[in-house]
Formats: C-alpha cells, sequence, structure tokens
C-alpha cells in the first residue's frame, strides 16, 4: 500500500516571490494543518466538510496578525491602495534601473513575465499602461488604440473585462497563470503574460513580448520557472 499523500503540500513547490505572501500563506497552512490534527479525521473526509474550512475570523486573525508585524502588502492593483492606503506600501511607480540585459540584436530586455499559452509568433505593440477605470472608460468610449500590448495590474481579469478582447496582447503585474485574467485571457485567444517583472518599461514604448513561448508550468521549481519566462524587448 502506498504512503498516504501529505494535505496540499504538492500545491505549493516553491516559496512565494514576496516574503509577505509567503508569511500569509504559511500562517493559513499551519491553521490547517492544526485543524485537522484536532478533528481526528482523515484529509480526504475533513476537507468535504463545509465547517472544516477557514472562516473569514479566521482570515481576518491572520491579515491583522501579518499587520501587526509591520509588514505591508504590495499593491499591485491601485484601488487596493487608494481604498485601503494603510494596508500597502507606496506604489514604486515605473522604475528604470539602466541595467537591463540586451538581446541577441543588442535591444534591452525591459521585463519578463509568465506566458498564458503558447501563442503561434511573438508580438509587436505598443505598451499603454491601463491601471485604473478612468483609461478603461476612455478606451470604451474612443476604441483600443491598434496594436494596444495592455500592461496592467492584479485588477486586470474585473477591470477590463469590456475591452480585453479588443487588446492585441496583455502584460499583467500580477497574478499567475491560474488567475482569473490568465482564464479570460485563454478564452479571448488574447496573449498573456502574468507575474511580470518591468525595468524600464515606459508607457508608450514599442516592444516585442516572447508569446510564442511555451506556457509556463505553474508546478515548476524556481529555477526550472526563471528559466522559462517570456521576455519582453523594448524595440524603439
Amino acid at each position: 500500500m502506498s504512503e498516504p499523500r501529505l494535505p496540499y503540500a504538492e500545491a505549493w513547490p516553491r516559496d512565494s516571490e514576496f516574503e509577505i505572501v509567503q508569511t500569509y500563506h504559511s500562517a493559513v497552512r499551519a491553521l490547517m494543518a492544526q485543524r485537522l490534527a484536532d478533528d481526528g479525521r482523515p484529509w480526504e473526509q475533513a476537507v468535504l466538510d463545509p465547517a472544516f474550512g477557514p472562516t473569514r475570523a479566521d482570515f481576518e486573525r491572520i491579515e491583522a496578525d501579518v499587520l501587526a508585524s509591520g509588514r505591508r502588502f504590495e499593491p499591485s492593483a491601485t484601488v487596493s491602495l487608494r481604498e485601503e492606503p494603510e494596508k500597502y506600501n507606496p506604489l514604486a511607480g515605473i522604475t528604470d534601473s539602466g541595467e537591463q540585459v540586451l538581446d541577441e540584436e543588442g535591444r534591452r530586455v525591459v521585463g519578463t513575465g509568465d506566458n498564458v499559452f503558447r501563442a503561434k509568433a511573438d508580438i509587436e505593440g505598443t505598451a499603454r499602461y491601463v491601471s485604473d477605470i478612468d483609461v478603461v472608460m476612455d478606451m470604451l468610449d474612443n476604441g483600443v488604440p491598434q496594436g494596444t500590448i495592455a500592461v496592467i495590474d492584479d485588477s486586470g481579469g474585473t477591470l477590463t473585462a469590456p475591452i480585453l478582447g479588443q487588446f492585441t496582447a496583455i502584460v499583467c503585474l500580477g497574478g499567475t497563470t491560474r488567475s482569473h485574467l490568465g482564464i479570460l485571457s485563454r478564452e479571448y485567444w488574447v496573449p498573456c503574460l502574468m507575474n511580470a517583472r518591468l525595468d524600464g518599461l515606459a508607457d508608450g514604448d514599442r516592444i516585442l513580448v516572447e508569446y510564442s513561448r511555451p506556457a509556463a508550468d505553474a508546478y515548476a521549481d524556481a529555477e526550472a520557472a526563471e528559466a522559462a519566462r517570456a521576455r519582453i524587448v523594448k524595440v524603439s
């Protein structure tokens, strides 16, 4: 007989990129491990009981403990910072280290990301930051400019839903390939990078994005995941 599988362990192949996220996730896992030990039932039985799962009070306590430690969340969605500034670090804005690596043609690599699905070819377009409702409303009223590669934050699936299908492609600063925006981009067949890290990419830049790379493996180890990231190259 095979050994019983530990609950949820295989779903966490590597630590989070952000220390605060790792702290929060670790607290949730510790809570559920203790609850399972106190419950006494096998995981396969306990997990099907609605009363077994974490409650709103549990999440509020964990969040309060995290914030009390002095840690603050990173505001990948600007609305979060606007509505609850006490919980978030200030926005860093568009950074430019001036130390970008160059691609094979001597062009600056201004970002990387996890490819949601493999497109037929890489895509060249204009980077346009879409981070608040005013930009979305303008595009609703006046149309999405041709060739727009939308650079959006973690609220992208909800914020941009009315115009998402009109983007040439998407670069999202948060989330994973399994996030809401990743799912929507596959449904609309709009090439998309998630969990992007940018350096030196400004609004209006002409960029080439490696959407033809294989889709990212959400369960890959850290080294393999980093090696598989698609590049964003500044063309002009």
